[in-house]
């Protein structure tokens, strides 16, 4: 996982905000805190989708769908890219520098 830091965690949120815009999404919530910022919005078809950047610039997306009747979920057709070792106790921090995401002014 790519390594955001703190200088660049607005621009990762105003590139998504503005894609989500541009697809037609409802902004439904901004937070722009220091330390964990994010943005919520809800698609057209009722889904509510949220980026946070937590922790060390660890990023996470959420969705939640409308409500659905159940069904059978296939597996999966491609193998996980960040697969987590099944021993582990916690969620693994982001590892991997990024020249223009990771960048840290002194």
């Amino acid at each position: 996982m790519t390594v955001v830091s703190a200088q660049r965690r607005g621009s990762l949120l105003g590139v998504v905000d503005r894609f989500w815009r541009k697809s037609g999404y409802r902004m439904t919530a901004i937070n722009n805190d220091v330390d964990v910022p994010a943005i919520y919005a809800r698609t057209g078809d009722g889904f509510q989708v949220g980026l946070i950047v937590a922790d060390k610039g660890q990023v996470h997306f959420d969705v939640l769908s409308p409500c659905v009747r159940p069904s059978a979920v296939a597996d999966s057709a491609s193998r996980a890219t960040a697969p987590l070792d099944p021993e582990a106790e916690l969620i693994p921090r982001p590892n991997i520098h990024s020249d223009f995401w990771s960048v840290e002014r002194g």
